[in-house]
């Protein structure tokens, strides 16, 4: 009788440790969330081709153009707002960086002048639409960008034109970002920065040069 109540407690004690190892098995796994403020910082590298346009409104025939690669590395501070709604998250995001984005033309006349472009610094503030795979985030993103850009025309050893400004303009791109704690997170980034045009003016003509680039970012997140 005594072998048959312990036979009956053990079996009782194993099963109800069975069913508790299910509930804890049936527990769904925790999902990342990625609403909330985050700041971070990021570097990159920048590459284009800038392309002037030389045109001579009182001689309309004389038109010339000239095309040269622009790139260079960045570094700089982010900071965003994400809301999720289920697997959907939306937010905006403001950042900036310096850079050491630069190009130089070839020789654009037998006298050896040349064009060059430089971009000190540039930032966007811009909104972000993604699709969360739990802790992965795929995201489109664009909105407003601006920076500081400098084109020149040397004209010999000894003189120059140049027009140095501030320009704002438009970006556009995707990224995918990654959380591996609840805080931390890092993200690869592409975009298409549009600084819009920028002219030099000579008195009686002038040069013409677009301020396009693409940028390739990594960077790190801190939610709070």
């Amino acid at each position: 009788m005594r072998g048959l109540l312990l036979a009956s407690a053990l079996l009782s004690l194993i099963g109800g440790q069975a069913l508790a190892a299910d509930a804890i098995s049936a527990e769904p796994a925790a999902v990342h969330d990625w609403s909330g403020v985050y700041v971070g910082g990021q570097i990159g590298y920048a590459f284009g081709k800038s392309d002037a346009v030389f045109s001579s409104p009182n001689t309309p025939v004389f038109h010339a153009s000239q095309d040269y690669d622009i790139d260079g590395f960045l570094g700089g501070v982010q900071i965003g707002y994400n809301y999720q709604i289920n697997s959907v998250v939306l937010g905006v995001e403001a950042d900036i960086a310096g850079s050491d984005i630069k190009g130089q033309s070839g020789g654009i006349n037998p006298r050896g002048d040349f064009y060059d472009t430089k971009v000190d610094w540039f930032g966007t503030l811009r909104a972000r639409a993604g699709y969360a795979f739990d802790s992965t985030l795929l995201y489109g993103t664009g909105g407003l960008a601006y920076g500081s850009v400098e084109n020149r025309y040397l004209d010999g050893p000894f003189n120059s034109f140049s027009e140095k400004s501030t320009k704002a303009g438009w970006t556009l791109g995707a990224g995918l970002e990654q959380a591996f704690t609840d805080h931390w997170s890092a993200k690869v980034e592409y975009l298409y920065v549009d600084l819009r045009d920028q002219t030099i003016d000579y008195g009686g003509s002038n040069t013409e040069f677009d301020n396009k680039l693409s940028t390739v970012k990594i960077g790190m997140n801190y939610k709070f």
